[in-house]
């Protein structure tokens, strides 16, 4: 992968598990990368602007697009002492009526901007091409009627929201609001109201300090709360809020904002199930668990996230939650497969460069596929537990996705902890 959201990931792993240090460029994106990653050249195929289309929703809505900046007067930013009042830009997915609005752009350009150069894509895509990514949401459409499922989405700790916007797509599009957070200051760039772009001021702060990724996880997670807090009630900041069901709300993310959701729901009740996408619990579970709440554990088949690996976060949420839970694993994800990333990967780098699969035996997931695995499985959770839909997929393993494995492993010892 072109060095997709590769470096800062290897060196907050290595961080974490122990593992030796690895020569970036720069430190963009993830917080917990496999080490067992797809690699690919910088060899890139000129028409490849042209191919930039994420994969289209699988639901009958069509999506509407809307974004709410928010700002949390109550509390001072975290990472910048200059900034008095915790700033957020909140994307909202939800389903709409066919035929309304206008084409939705996958980022501006400003944003596309600084992850190009943070990438070192220069030589690859311009800041425009990647701004017009086609996307299958329409700003301000009109809403479709009736009520539906709240479902908070949070990225990696310095990618930007939209990394995620194939899944909130998707998941719109089957009948959920879906809100996804930037929270100022973590990502490579996001832009904010008066023509502001903020980037990565954490970055510096999170990296080689011992409680960083924690701090990080705790402020996210109040984050979320008072996001619920102004898309729910009287008063609400977004003018198509009677879409929400404030009775059936959930919550996912990828890397660190997955492992963000266990600290929504240990502080926010409100929130009703959680999925966490191949990210480290650096704000652990809590040993009380999560009220029986149900979790999904969803990362890649790798030493690090199957039963007793390096990441032993996942031995100890295992052992703690105390709801309905599941722990899969996908053979032939890396870190990435549960974002965007894949698809711009393939449509950047000729599928020859591919040479790299995250194990010997095993070969890449494509970007078709590594999304269509993560919007199933991600659906299908949410529809069991906040639409009470039973889901043949998650009872076991099938034969249509033999990628995904099912683990029951043992509790973990009080030692692991």
């Amino acid at each position: 992968m072109i060095r997709l959201f590769r470096a800062a990931g290897t060196a907050a792993l290595s961080l974490m598990l122990g593992l030796p240090l690895l020569p970036q460029p720069l430190a963009a994106a993830a917080d917990t990368a496999s080490p067992s990653a797809t690699h690919r050249t910088d060899r890139t195929d000129p028409k490849a602007a042209a191919r930039l289309r994420l994969p289209a929703p699988t639901g009958p809505y069509a999506v509407g697009r809307s974004t709410l900046p928010l700002t949390d007067h109550s509390r001072r930013d975290p990472w910048v002492p200059t900034a008095t009042s915790r700033e957020l830009m909140v994307g909202l997915h939800y389903p709409a009526r066919r035929g309304t609005g206008t084409s939705a752009r996958y980022a501006t350009v400003e944003e596309s901007r600084y992850l190009i150069k943070a990438q070192g894509w220069e030589n690859a895509i311009t800041p425009e091409d990647l701004s017009a990514t086609a996307v299958h949401s329409r700003t301000d459409a009109r809403p479709a009627s009736g009520t539906y499922p709240l479902l908070i989405v949070s990225p990696g700790f310095s990618a930007p929201g939209y990394s995620l916007t194939s899944l909130a797509e998707d998941l719109a599009s089957r009948g959920y609001v879906v809100a996804t957070v930037d929270h100022a200051y973590e990502s490579t760039g996001t832009a904010f109201p008066g023509g502001r772009v903020l980037t990565c001021a954490a970055c510096e702060q999170v990296y080689g300090t011992e409680d960083g990724f924690r701090r990080a996880a705790v402020n996210r997670g109040q984050d979320v709360s008072f996001v619920l807090d102004r898309l729910t009630g009287h008063g609400s900041a977004w003018r198509y809020s009677h879409l929400i069901d404030e009775k059936r709300i959930g919550m996912a993310g990828h890397s660190l904002g997955g492992a963000s959701a266990v600290s929504a729901m240990a502080r926010d009740s409100r929130i009703r199930a959680g999925v966490n996408m191949d990210g480290a619990f650096q704000d652990p579970v809590p040993a009380g668990g999560l009220g029986s709440r149900p979790f999904l554990m969803l990362g890649t088949d790798n030493e690090v996230h199957r039963p007793g690996g390096r990441d032993r976060t996942w031995d100890l949420a295992w052992s703690r939650l105390d709801g309905w839970k599941r722990w899969l694993t996908v053979a032939g994800a890396d870190h990435f497969t549960f974002s965007d990333a894949p698809v711009i990967a393939d449509a950047l780098t000729p599928p020859a460069t591919n040479t790299t699969a995250p194990t010997a035996s095993t070969p890449p997931l494509s970007g078709q596929r590594s999304v269509a695995l993560t919007r199933a499985y991600v659906a299908a959770f949410f529809d069991q537990h906040l639409r009470h839909l039973p889901q043949r997929l998650l009872q076991g393993p099938t034969k249509d996705n033999p990628e995904v494995m099912f683990h029951s492993p043992a509790p973990a010892s009080p030692a692991a902890g």
